[in-house]
């Protein structure tokens, strides 16, 4: 069952969604931090937020903060610290656009 903000994303543009659902090649980088050759963003998203709390990586006085370890900073351009915002922006960088 979808939460009611998705419901809305899904009949308003159903591109959108697909995009987050469909199956991609990833590119070396994300696909050893995952661990599988294939994914959508949606679930490359989902695990890397799962590591973050199984590490507890978060900022425990601000968590809107987390701090990278050297694993996650492997796909995360680098840096050190990342607000939560910007996440799925970061990730979004190793799905490229797919031209039709």
């Amino acid at each position: 069952m979808l939460p009611q903000r998705m419901k809305k994303v899904v009949t308003d543009n159903p591109k959108k969604l697909a995009t987050l659902i469909d199956l991609v090649n990833l590119p070396s980088t994300f696909r050893e931090f995952v661990g599988r050759s294939q994914s959508s963003r949606l679930g490359c998203f989902q695990h890397v937020w799962s590591y973050i709390k199984e590490n507890k990586l978060q900022d425990p006085n601000n968590k809107n903060i987390v701090h990278c370890d050297a694993k996650l900073k492997s796909i995360l351009l680098g840096k050190t610290q990342v607000e939560l915002a910007e996440l799925p922006m970061l990730i979004k960088l190793h799905f490229p656009k797919v031209q039709k």
